[in-house]
């Protein structure tokens, strides 16, 4: 019998890999995944839901993309982890894991095929249930992404959309915060939809 992975919410983190400014330019989508990325942090706020966010050698390639609302996260953002491997799990990143009681994580950024595949395989060995947003990943050449996809699918990741995790997260419709987060979502309607069309057509016969 499949083992089934949900989502915890009690223990759930967002994670953001390498959403930098100086990769827009090249990174099929790149405006899409700032708009997922920002819809995660509207509801992180609500459900209490803490972001991880890594920067790829940085004083290279630049900061974070600055329309990310980071700073209106307060506690929630555990920190910005700056690094130089492809992978997230550094050894910095990791110790942040650890300090909290995480089992499940939600990733997207890029580049899907190099450091968000790399991320996914050692978070998964380390023993976190790994969900990657497929309307959250992308790369240079975006052909290069559903091939990613299956490869994660593959090691044990679960591959899904940022509106499916959203509402995992949410549970249940009579919680006091459902009109707060059916706002968001309702406020994000529109721009969900756009980015499915930008990110996703090209994957449907790989899935």
């Amino acid at each position: 019998m499949a083992c089934v992975v949900k989502l915890i919410p009690s223990r759930t983190a967002f994670l953001l890999c390498d959403l930098q400014t100086k990769f827009r330019p090249a990174i099929h989508g790149f405006d899409s995944l700032v708009t997922t990325a920002n819809k995660l942090l509207k509801v992180a706020k609500i459900h209490d839901v803490p972001v991880i966010v890594t920067e790829q050698n940085p004083r290279a390639l630049g900061k974070t993309d600055d329309r990310l609302n980071l700073a209106s996260l307060g506690p929630l953002h555990l920190g910005t982890v700056e690094k130089t491997l492809f992978s997230m799990a550094t050894p910095e990143f990791l110790s942040v894991l650890k300090n909290r009681d995480f089992k499940s994580l939600v990733l997207m950024g890029i580049e899907s095929h190099v450091c968000v595949l790399q991320s996914t395989l050692d978070l998964l060995e380390h023993g976190y249930d790994v969900h990657v947003l497929a309307d959250g990943v992308s790369s240079c050449n975006k052909e290069e992404v559903p091939w990613a996809l299956e490869r994660m699918r593959q090691a044990g990741a679960q591959i899904t959309t940022s509106e499916s995790v959203l509402f995992q997260l949410q549970v249940d419709a009579s919680s006091p915060n459902f009109k707060a987060f059916s706002n968001v979502i309702k406020e994000e309607k529109e721009a969900t939809s756009q980015t499915l069309q930008t990110l996703l057509p090209s994957r449907h016969a790989h899935l």
